[in-house]
């Protein structure tokens, strides 16, 4: 393996230049990339009905093209999921990727063509993986092998062609075979359809292999990381993949797990590496290692991007503005044209840029993720600093949560319902702390707090171990891509499993 180690990290850095040049030339690789897609697909039905072949710039984009949000292209994905094909793009489409990034019992279908496969989720692994060894040269990553939970794929119902399931089992299903060398596990293991057995024989597959590094959301690989060390006896993970070196994280805010990762794997040659990839594209990657959880904004990947500042997020006709228009500091929507026929794409994530030079971004929320019953307009990233600094203050750990309004005939407030790995001594002294951190960073919360006018102190339920996983089994989704919403500017969430409290 020691072969296969040397040979794969060396072609995996010569991918590196062209990172820089994306670094260097933005605005220049975004606007190449802009023409590449609009001539690519003027001659789809969606090209024709908003002729792109009159389009010369970005401005005829925008005056041409209207915003999309899902409910929008539904149709189209409807009729290519029964066999039509050059509606939203001019070469076959017959994978979908179901995204259950929704408080909805409905899931969406994402089109995933081969160009978004190879140009897109395909080269953001690999170059996840340059970075990574550009930073750790002496790594032996490719000596063991990487864990990847898969979710689910089945044959729609709707085209003996066409097929739909979680994004990495899409991405596991078109792999060329040499990757099944150095990934665990199995292919007929990692697609199982049943999250249950799959765990169990995820985790007896993984107690075997000399695993170096895993990949996904943390809360499932928690799961697996838990019963493995069941079955085994086994103090933490180290004593099981003695090798171990890279998580590559993604789907929520690792902060809440960053905790409880490093009492997994207790050893400071453990490198945590943030990514953001959704259904609809992979967007960015950590390439700093200094403790910060910002990605670089990846620019040539076939999407192209607009921003839709905060004030126009609910807008009729949202207005966007352009990479070279962003600030620093403020908070947008992100909206996104891609090589799967994705267009002008409200993806419904909300990013701060960090940086301008290169372009660095943080996943902040979600425009319907959010709090907003009493004009608070609580976003995840607030949650999220808020349950650091009560857990930093009370020795605890979070497993998973969520949170949303009640209400009172004097007004109401947050309640959240927390399922905490190590719970504090003094759940109020940790209500107390939540509440004042939230108030130091979110003007508008303090201000609903004052004095409990307009806004009551926030409600905390501690529940058992795995009461989200109950929840989400009740919903049908076990594993893979999905996650626990955080927050939500109703009480749906919180009304259904606080019956299993």
């Amino acid at each position: 393996m020691a072969l296969v180690n040397s040979i794969a990290s060396w072609v995996l850095k010569k991918r590196l230049h062209q990172i820089e040049l994306f670094r260097k030339y933005p605005h220049e690789v975004q606007n190449e990339w802009f023409n590449k897609l609009v001539h690519a697909a003027k001659d789809t039905e969606f090209g024709m009905k908003y002729k792109f072949s009159k389009i010369k710039n970005v401005n005829d984009f925008r005056k041409n093209v209207p915003i999309h949000e899902y409910e929008d292209i539904r149709d189209y994905i409807l009729r290519i999921k029964h066999g039509e094909q050059n509606l939203l793009w001019p070469t076959e489409i017959k994978w979908f990727a179901k995204s259950s990034g929704t408080t909805s019992d409905k899931s969406k279908f994402i089109p995933v063509s081969k160009e978004s496969l190879e140009e897109c989720h395909y080269k953001g692994g690999k170059d996840l993986l340059s970075i990574y060894l550009n930073e750790n040269p002496e790594s032996q990553l490719f000596s063991g092998k990487g864990l990847v939970i898969g979710g689910s794929s089945e044959v729609n119902q709707f085209s003996k062609n066409s097929y739909y399931g979680d994004l990495s089992s899409i991405i596991i299903k078109n792999l060329p075979y040499w990757a099944e060398y150095i990934r665990t596990p199995s292919i007929e293991i990692a697609l199982l359809p049943d999250w249950e057995e799959k765990l169990e024989k995820i985790a007896q597959a993984g107690i075997k292999e000399d695993v170096t590094s895993i990949a996904g959301v943390p809360s499932w690989n928690l799961t697996v990381i838990n019963r493995i060390l069941e079955v085994t006896g086994a103090n933490n993970m180290l004593e099981v993949w003695p090798n171990f070196e890279l998580y590559a994280h993604g789907g929520v805010n690792f902060t809440p797990y960053r905790e409880k990762f490093k009492q997994l794997f207790p050893s400071e040659e453990v490198t945590y590496l943030e990514t953001y990839n959704a259904s609809e594209g992979f967007l960015g990657i950590q390439d700093k290692f200094d403790g910060s959880n910002d990605v670089l904004l990846m620019l040539d990947y076939g999407i192209y991007y607009e921003f839709i500042p905060m004030g126009e997020w609910h807008a009729k006709n949202p207005k966007t503005i352009l990479l070279e228009e962003v600030e620093l500091g403020k908070e947008y929507a992100i909206v996104i044209s891609t090589n799967a026929g994705l267009w002008r794409y409200m993806l419904g994530d909300t990013v701060l840029f960090t940086s301008l030079t290169p372009y660095r971004i943080k996943i902040s929320g979600r425009t319907k993720y959010f709090i907003n019953a009493f004009g608070e307009e609580v976003m995840a990233e607030n949650a999220e600093h808020a349950l650091k600094h009560a857990c930093e203050n009370t020795g605890a750990l979070v497993n998973d949560y969520t949170a949303g309004p009640y209400f009172t005939s004097k007004g109401g407030g947050h309640e959240w319902i927390i399922e905490f790995e190590k719970e504090p001594k003094d759940l109020n002294f940790f209500a107390d702390i939540l509440d004042t951190s939230l108030k130091s960073v979110n003007s508008d919360y303090e201000a609903k707090r004052y004095k409990d006018f307009n806004m009551q102190a926030p409600i905390l339920h501690s529940v058992k171990r795995d009461t989200f996983y109950k929840w989400m089994k009740s919903k049908g989704k076990l594993g893979g891509q999905n996650k626990v919403p955080r927050l939500s500017n109703d009480r749906k969430i919180l009304d259904e499993i606080k019956p299993l409290i």
